[in-house]
Parts: structure tokens; sequence; C-alpha cells
């Protein structure tokens, strides 16, 4: 039995499966841990969420900033975005299905005998093991329940940048949400900035990548994430992998095979890019 772990995959459905071809992932008896954003921009996202969901328990995969826009957008909260190409989810037949089952993912996952950690932004410099894991079963917790479109409702905007325990409500799930599915850049006070959308290089010198400030965290755990295409290249710390390797932007697809560390990669097919 192997492990395998793959980056955001954004809707790209056909380099997915030629992924797991070229690793033999076997379903009857490997495990695919997934990061996120499996919708959106892709040519068939809904393929993606079709196939992950069919995998049962397989499968895990945790929420990505793009995989709740959906669900806002399924509920009416938000307007559909032509680009994002998700069409064929609003007209599938098991539609409902589809959304309850990917609203009740979580946030935040630790494999049970390897003991990674897999987050789609990463995890807050502000937390300890034990915040984390109570964070996102809160925020789970919520969205797994029937007031769920109440927190798909206010959960955009920047604020709170800063986590405080007595964080209480919208405000305390916003920072949650944030952390866990937007978060790339960080003051030193460990203050959040979505404002940076450069590379770490051209950054602006007093930000800095969230794996770069001080949490003991980061060096007693793997942790693994997606979310920032980005970081392609960039020398990340031992025990930080960083697996969004922008596919549907143009580049390729990653996946990582835990057990002996082996790198899967599939370039993008269709290059015709919005």
């Amino acid at each position: 039995m192997a492990t395998y772990i793959v980056g955001d995959l954004h809707g790209c459905f056909a380099e997915f499966q030629l992924l797991l071809k070229q690793a033999n992932f076997d379903p009857s008896q490997d495990e695919l841990w997934l990061t996120g954003d499996l919708v959106a921009r892709g040519e068939d996202s809904l393929a993606c969420l079709l196939f992950v969901k069919d995998l049962g328990e397989r499968a895990t995969v945790v929420l990505g900033n793009h995989d709740l826009h959906l669900l806002a957008t399924l509920q009416g909260i938000k307007s559909v975005k032509p680009k994002d190409r998700v069409d064929t989810i609003f007209t599938a037949e098991d539609r409902d299905d589809l959304q309850n089952w990917l609203r009740t993912r979580p946030l935040l996952v630790e494999h049970p005998n390897h003991g990674f950690l897999l987050a789609h932004a990463g995890i807050s410099p502000e937390w300890d093991l034990a915040t984390a894991k109570a964070c996102a079963a809160e925020v789970q917790a919520v969205l797994s329940s029937p007031n769920f479109t109440e927190l798909l409702a206010q959960m955009y905007g920047s604020e709170p940048s800063r986590w405080s325990p007595d964080l209480q409500g919208i405000e305390r799930y916003r920072y949650i949400i944030n952390a866990f599915t937007r978060m790339r850049f960080c003051y030193a006070d460990k203050r959040l900035d979505f404002a940076c959308k450069l590379p770490v290089e051209q950054a602006p010198s007093e930000l800095k990548a969230w794996f770069e400030l001080d949490n003991p965290l980061y060096q007693q755990k793997d942790i693994l994430f997606g979310h920032w295409a980005s970081l392609i290249g960039y020398p990340t710390p031992n025990r930080i992998y960083a697996l969004d390797t922008g596919c549907v932007w143009g580049n390729h697809l990653t996946m990582l095979r835990w057990e002996d560390k082996k790198i899967f990669t599939q370039p993008r097919l269709n290059q015709n890019l919005d």
C-alpha cells in the first residue's frame, strides 16, 4: 500500500488521470490525499469531484478557497465567474450530493500512520497543533450543519488579520478559513497579508512566507499544502512540502509518494488557457 499526495487539481481531470496511471495508483490498496481546490478554471471540475468522491475512504481531501467559493455560488450567495468553468456542476443530477459531500470535508487532516499534516494553504504561524486542530474542527462542524449557508455568506473578507483565542463568531471563523485556505504572506508580527501576489523573491522585505516565520510546529511535523503555485522552484524548509505546481496555469500537476518521497509530474495537456 502506498500513500500519494497530489496538489491542486483545478479541474484538470485528464492530467490527474495520467498522473495516477504514471504512478500505478491502485484504489483497492493505495491512499490518495489531495490539497484541495479540486475545482475551477480547468476543463472538467465535475469529473474531478465525482472521481474523488467515488474513491470513498481511499481519498482524503481538504477544502480550498475555490472549493468554498463553489459552495457559495451553488447557494446563490456569489455569482458564478465564467472563467471558473463550473457550469456542469450546476446542472449535474447529483449536484446536491456533491455539494453536501464537499461541504463536510475538513480544513486540516493528520495522517494516522505517517503523521504528516495536510491543509490547503498552510497552518497559521500563531497556532500550535492543538489549536490548529480545534480551529479546523470548529469550522468543519458549522459547514456540516444545516446553518452552513450563514457561514458561507459571511466568510469573505481579509479581517481580522491577527489571531486571538478571544475571537468570537464570524470573525473567528473568517480568520480560521483564511489561514487554512488563503494564506501566503505574513508580517513579522504574524499578521496575515492578502494584498501581495508577487513571488516570494520579489515580495516587500517586511513580508515573509508563512512557513518562514517562527513556529515550533513547523519543525515538529511534516506539513503538506497547495494553493501557492508561484512557489515552483522555491526552496521550502525541511518538513514543508509545497505541492501546487500550477497545472491549470500551463505548468504541471505534482504528486508525492510519501513512502519513498518520489515525485511524479504530469505537464498540462491543453494550452488553450484563459
